[in-house]
């Protein structure tokens, strides 16, 4: 299966781990908004029981289980703390997680060949066509209309469910993170991936201009050598990266490489790398194009002992844990923001922020006006009782009052409510220190018990009609007017503009590909063998020559690589995924 986490992280969303959007904006994994990336705990659970530990304890609590096959989450089991606290007050449920990243994509084989994936599903576009053609998601056409919020965003499902195969206006899916705007509106403060420093490192080198990546390797050999530690007396890297993303969200090969290409304009479509010009295509092994580009980039910090010791082996869990602790000079990620940006490093010029390069044009998904690709069903099987308080639990999910919980946190807590009725964020380290929440939430860590599903049915960007002001808390006034620190005018008064993506398009420096639904083709069985295939084989040369000491020896892997990627029929593949993908880049150039 592909996904890998997003987290849009609360970043992060509800999680409250929006920064200044670029000056402390946030983004969930690849959708523009907030999501929180959640901790990874698990159950030790592969089989189509997945989560069996925990379905006696759903059982004795005496609340209706809910099994949620989720491809967004970073956790498998049943939901627990302040979260799993509201959604039993309301409808005495629990939510017990099957989660393919932690149980493993065999998983996925298995349950749909038992015709029983779960009571709600959450898949990418490409699954869930497949899961409605097998029968396994259940048509919601008539009860629609019968759930406002939901109902709401009717045009957008209806788009999304008309563009399945053989559709004659039946309602199977809800797509996720969907929006209010239009599909070329970019609502953002911040781009989902651009360079990152810390701003206290930055100035003390005199703010230097930075021309391209061998500047930046320069800026950040500079600032590693200042703080080789940080105030515990850790190492400090200039990037610390992961593996366990990988070959997901429509990318073959390493993850973090996938999402650096964008700084150059381009974007990974499976096995083909969308050119800057938003038209044309070219292979992922193109030596001139952007997956070898930012792949060597990351050779030479390996070289200049740039890069953390542990990439390759660590998990996205530790990565995050050495981001909240300072020892990552780098941030690519919005969402990795709300891993470090708290008030206090904002007010004193510690935090984290874009810093321009000079040769890159930035790649950006526009609002998710339609949806951010992954889609919520509702399993064929399910009794009607469980029907029922499924579709009142998501058309909840969408409600302004769902949307504060999973996007502004709790009241009182995380936010309060002013006699204007605006909401001003508190305690906005909850998420990155794992604060105890109140009492009356069940108590434990902020972190812990947060929403373990990991996507959401509406972006947070979207307006909340209780306050006029988005979910999101970095484009609330009295957030912007908190974080109008020296920090951010003195960013201003350096770079012209009082936003990232500002100074992205005063500068002609944002590419922005218009939000457009279009149904994908889905592997043949001969295709998908090759992928795989050709996945696993560009990963592990990849990692490897993260870490190889010369550029002879670079080249040569490469060389290497691609010939054995040929052989496993790697143009075949490529040729698929041109072909996939060219109808989602029609529609896109047709609303330009």
């Amino acid at each position: 299966m592909k996904f890998k986490k997003i987290v849009s992280l609360f970043a992060a969303t509800a999680l409250l781990v929006g920064t200044l959007a670029g000056c402390g904006g946030t983004a969930p994994a690849d959708t523009g908004s907030s999501d929180a990336g959640t901790t990874a705990q698990t159950t030790d659970s592969g089989s189509s029981d997945a989560g069996s530990d925990t379905t006696a304890a759903a059982s004795s609590s005496g609340a209706m289980e809910i099994e949620v096959y989720d491809a967004a989450a970073n956790f498998q089991g049943l939901q627990t703390g302040w979260f799993d606290k509201v959604i039993k007050d309301r409808f005495n449920i629990d939510l017990n997680i099957i989660a393919p990243q932690v149980a493993g994509d065999a998983i996925y084989q298995t349950r749909t060949s038992s015709g029983n994936l779960g009571d709600i599903v959450l898949l990418d576009s490409v699954d869930f066509a497949d899961c409605v053609k097998a029968g396994l998601i259940k048509d919601i056409t008539a009860d629609l209309p019968n759930y406002p919020n939901l109902n709401a965003y009717a045009e957008q499902i209806s788009t999304y469910n008309a563009g399945l195969e053989g559709n004659n206006g039946e309602i199977y899916g809800i797509p996720t993170q969907m929006m209010n705007t239009s599909p070329t509106s970019y609502s953002q403060d911040v781009v989902y991936s651009s360079p990152l420093l810390r701003w206290d490192y930055y100035t003390e080198l005199g703010m230097p201009d930075i021309k391209d990546l061998d500047g930046l390797v320069d800026v950040l050999a500079q600032m590693q050598e200042a703080h080789p530690t940080n105030d515990a007396g850790d190492p400090c890297y200039a990037v610390s990266l992961w593996p366990d993303w990988d070959g997901n969200d429509n990318m073959l090969g390493i993850a973090n490489v996938v999402q650096l290409t964008t700084w150059y304009g381009e974007k990974i479509k499976d096995s083909a790398i969308l050119k800057a010009d938003g038209k044309t295509f070219t292979p992922i092994t193109d030596k001139n194009a952007t997956y070898y580009k930012m792949l060597h980039f990351l050779n030479t910090l390996y070289r200049r002992g740039l890069v953390d010791p542990d990439s390759g082996t660590q998990d996205w869990n530790a990565a995050c844990a050495k981001m909240s602790a300072g020892q990552v000079n780098l941030f690519w990620y919005s969402w990795q923001t709300g891993f470090w940006n708290s008030q206090d490093r904002l007010n004193d010029g510690t935090a984290m922020i874009f810093i321009p390069v000079d040769d890159q044009t930035y790649y950006a998904d526009a609002d998710a006006y339609y949806g951010s690709g992954r889609v919520f069903g509702v399993g064929s099987g399910v009794d009607d009782e469980k029907y029922k308080t499924i579709m009142e639990f998501l058309d909840w999910y969408a409600s302004p009052e769902g949307l504060e919980f999973q996007h502004a946190g709790i009241k009182d807590f995380t936010y309060t409510v002013g006699d204007d009725g605006k909401y001003t964020a508190i305690n906005d380290n909850a998420l990155m220190d794992n604060l105890p929440v109140p009492e009356e939430y069940g108590g434990a860590g902020y972190s812990d018990g947060n929403n373990q599903i990991n996507e959401w049915i509406v972006n947070a960007a979207s307006i909340n009609p209780n306050t006029g002001e988005t979910y999101q808390k970095d484009y609330w006034a009295s957030w912007k007017a908190a974080t109008l620190t020296q920090m951010k005018k003195d960013w201003a008064a350096k770079f012209g503009a009082a936003e990232p993506a500002e100074w992205m398009k005063k500068n002609g420096k944002l590419v922005i590909s218009p939000n457009v639904p279009v149904a994908l083709a889905s592997d043949t069985a001969d295709i998908s063998v090759i992928r795989n295939q050709c996945n696993e084989t560009l990963c592990d040369y990849s990692w490897k020559m993260i870490f190889v000491d010369d550029d002879a020896t670079f080249d040569a892997m490469w060389d290497e690589m691609t010939e054995t990627l040929d052989g496993m029929g790697f143009q075949d593949l490529y040729k698929f995924d041109c072909e996939k993908w060219q109808p989602q880049i029609d529609a896109k150039n047709a609303v330009k």
